[in-house]
Protein backbone atom coordinates (compact mmCIF):
# COMPACT_ATOMS: atom_id res chain seq x y z
CA UNK A 1 0.00 0.00 0.00
CA UNK A 2 0.75 3.57 -0.88
CA UNK A 3 1.39 6.19 1.82
CA UNK A 4 -1.57 8.45 2.33
CA UNK A 5 -0.88 11.84 1.57
CA UNK A 6 -1.34 14.73 4.73
CA UNK A 7 -3.17 17.85 3.79
CA UNK A 8 -1.15 20.59 3.44
CA UNK A 9 -3.71 22.92 5.48
CA UNK A 10 -4.64 20.49 7.73
CA UNK A 11 -1.55 19.81 8.91
CA UNK A 12 -0.48 23.50 9.72
CA UNK A 13 -3.25 23.98 11.82
CA UNK A 14 -3.80 21.25 14.04
CA UNK A 15 -0.80 18.38 15.66
CA UNK A 16 -1.49 16.00 18.55
CA UNK A 17 -1.10 16.59 22.28
CA UNK A 18 0.63 13.55 23.74
CA UNK A 19 -2.13 11.62 24.54
CA UNK A 20 -3.24 11.33 21.05
CA UNK A 21 -6.01 14.26 21.18
CA UNK A 22 -5.68 16.97 18.53
CA UNK A 23 -4.78 20.65 19.52
CA UNK A 24 -6.21 23.69 17.27
CA UNK A 25 -5.99 27.53 17.66
CA UNK A 26 -8.46 29.76 18.60
CA UNK A 27 -10.34 31.54 15.68
CA UNK A 28 -11.22 35.80 15.81
CA UNK A 29 -7.84 36.92 16.88
CA UNK A 30 -6.46 38.55 13.41
CA UNK A 31 -8.01 41.80 12.63
CA UNK A 32 -10.81 43.88 13.16
CA UNK A 33 -10.05 43.84 17.33
CA UNK A 34 -10.89 47.32 17.72
CA UNK A 35 -14.50 46.85 18.24
CA UNK A 36 -13.92 43.62 20.16
CA UNK A 37 -13.62 43.35 24.07
CA UNK A 38 -10.06 42.88 25.73
CA UNK A 39 -12.29 39.67 27.85
CA UNK A 40 -13.00 38.22 24.52
CA UNK A 41 -9.50 38.91 22.67
CA UNK A 42 -7.52 37.15 26.04
CA UNK A 43 -10.32 34.29 25.38
CA UNK A 44 -9.14 34.10 21.17
CA UNK A 45 -5.15 33.21 22.63
CA UNK A 46 -4.04 30.02 22.59
CA UNK A 47 -4.93 26.36 22.01
CA UNK A 48 -7.98 24.30 22.48
CA UNK A 49 -9.15 20.92 21.95
CA UNK A 50 -10.65 20.29 18.52
CA UNK A 51 -14.77 19.36 19.33
CA UNK A 52 -15.45 15.45 19.71
CA UNK A 53 -17.46 15.03 16.32
CA UNK A 54 -14.51 16.61 14.04
CA UNK A 55 -11.74 14.71 15.37
CA UNK A 56 -12.46 11.59 12.89
CA UNK A 57 -12.30 13.99 9.93
CA UNK A 58 -9.56 15.69 10.97
CA UNK A 59 -7.47 12.75 11.90
CA UNK A 60 -8.42 10.99 8.06
CA UNK A 61 -6.52 14.56 7.14
CA UNK A 62 -3.41 14.07 9.23
CA UNK A 63 -3.14 10.66 9.35
CA UNK A 64 1.03 10.89 10.37
CA UNK A 65 1.32 13.80 12.75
Amino acid sequence: MPKIKSNSGAAKRFSRTASGKIKRNKAFANHILTKKSPKSKRGYRGTTLVAPSDVKNIKRLIPYS
